[in-house]
């Protein structure tokens, strides 16, 4: 028996009993299934089992997943603006709101809501108006601030939804409720459930990649690695971060002083030796680590042929605008996206921080649109052109809103915005998202919601159908449990975003 030390000989032996009955049955009736399938449809939809063969080992049930029903998006990129866009600035029009100004929030549309420590002593809630106009844009007449030129252009694609809504105010529970579908963390990501479920469509890139844009304005509030990790998952499924600067991911190359042709031996050594230990005691993890190796292998030709702009013709870089040229600029990462997209990558995630805007509206709010507005354009716009538009969903949202009071003092020329949890403005484009409406309504402060709401839980729920998930069916066994995406509490598809 291979050894292992530290390992108590009877637990081994429990191991490979469970292994070799339990698990190897298991596994085989639907390895077998599988392998006829492939027969028929070839290797695309089968990436976990094409993972497996590269390393010799047996395909693990979790990574050979096909979608419940036919998908309208095969792939997704989500433009995550962390830190809650102030929805009445940008999206939800209210033009009664100007003749409003620093009169107090009536105690009635507040409603007795439980407020951050930010504004909770506050005595006065003056309302603050948006400091800029709005403009009707595109063929669906939509109201659009002026402080998004570039994305007006594209509003009969979009899918604006103004009645999400969160359990959470602060931060760090509300991000991971976006993100992972729960405010506890240790929960895998979105990214990592459809790597999980659906599996990579390019055995040389990652499945699920993340991107972290330059903070230049606007509230530091940080973002962490658990928002794109794989929770209970395989590690395999977690999302993989590309830097900002230098080599997008660390370790590629070869070693100083060593060939590819040795690296690849010393892989082939150090995967027999994992190989061994998976099929000693089954442990998946062993299993996703023999993936890594691989991936990080076939990584050193695919990451920097993708990363190498050198092909981009003129006119991308004057759809994109100038920023797109410096790495790890929004703009930039926007266009890395899309050739992930031509290439493959299941599911992008790009993070631009600075929306926390307690203090600084006037001020912070055109940089963040300037940095964010063309690229978010561009990026719609190049999909449609290359056709991709259709099976690619676009999202672009935060993790709450923002209120319609000021927090602070208030003047015509600055005033700040608190958490907001009760409505918040989200977008889709494309992937089978019904395009040019407005969906849901709030009241004329754009604080609560009066018709045809929409919880976290329900957008999850209708992004996974659009990739061809139901997202009741898509689960994992931990801790007793069946595990889901969206959560123990009851979530719908909203049809009502769909074409």
């Amino acid at each position: 028996m291979y050894d292992l030390p530290g390992v108590p000989l009877a637990l081994r032996e429990q191991w490979r009993a469970l292994e070799s009955r339990r698990h190897f049955l298991g596994r085989m009736g639907k390895t077998l299934g599988w392998a006829g399938l492939a027969s028929l449809v070839g290797d695309g939809l089968l990436s976990g089992a094409a993972r497996a063969a590269d390393t010799g080992g047996i395909p693990s049930p979790e990574s050979i997943r096909l979608p419940n029903f036919a998908p309208r998006a095969k792939r997704c990129i989500y433009l995550f603006m962390a830190g809650g866009p102030p929805q009445m600035d940008l999206w939800d029009y209210k033009p009664g709101l100007p003749a409003l100004f620093d009169k107090d929030l009536p105690d009635s549309v507040r409603g007795g809501q439980v407020l951050t420590g930010m504004t909770a002593g506050q005595s006065r809630f003056p309302i603050a108006p948006p400091h800029w106009g709005f403009s009707i844009r595109g063929n669906c007449r939509r109201p659009v601030s002026d402080l998004l030129p570039y994305t007006g252009r594209i509003v009969d694609d979009l899918t604006l939804v103004h009645s999400v809504h969160t359990d959470a105010f602060n931060h760090e529970p509300a991000i991971l409720l976006m993100n992972t579908g729960n405010m506890v963390p240790g929960k895998p990501s979105m990214g990592a459930w459809l790597s999980y479920g659906l599996g990579s469509m390019n055995r040389n890139l990652p499945a699920f990649v993340v991107l972290n844009s330059k903070l230049t304005v606007g509230n530091k509030q940080p973002i962490s690695p658990r928002l794109w990790g794989s929770g209970y998952l395989s590690s395999e499924y977690a999302g993989v971060p590309f830097r900002v600067q230098g080599a997008p991911v660390l370790y590629l190359g070869d070693p100083k002083g060593m060939s590819h042709e040795t690296r690849r031996r010393l892989i082939d050594g150090v995967n027999r030796i994992n190989q061994l230990t998976y099929e000693e005691i089954g442990d998946p993890e062993t299993h996703a680590r023999i993936s890594e190796y691989e991936m990080a292998f076939r990584m050193q030709t695919s990451v920097p042929e993708l990363a190498d702009m050198a092909d981009e013709p003129q006119s991308t870089w004057d759809l994109y605008g100038a920023d797109a040229r410096e790495p790890g600029t929004f703009a930039y990462n926007c266009l890395l996206a899309r050739r992930m997209a031509e290439r493959g990558v299941r599911y992008t995630q790009i993070y631009k921080r600075g929306w926390d805007v307690h203090g600084g509206c006037v001020h912070d709010l055109p940089t963040l649109c300037r940095e964010t507005d063309q690229a978010s354009y561009a990026l719609v716009t190049d999909l449609k052109r290359r056709g991709l538009l259709d099976d690619t969903l676009v999202l672009w949202g935060g993790e709450f809103g923002r209120t319609i009071y000021s927090q602070g003092g208030l003047s015509r020329h600055e005033y700040g915005r608190d958490h907001h949890p009760r409505c918040f403005t989200m977008w889709m484009a494309g992937g089978g998202a019904k395009p040019g409406i407005a969906y849901g309504q709030t009241d004329d402060y754009s604080y609560n919601i009066v018709r045809d709401d929409v919880h976290v839980r329900d957008f999850n729920a209708t992004v996974l159908h659009l990739l061809g998930i139901d997202h009741n069916r898509l689960t994992f066994k931990f801790q007793g449990l069946d595990q889901k995406m969206t959560g123990p509490v009851p979530a719908s598809v909203v049809n009502g975003l769909i074409a």
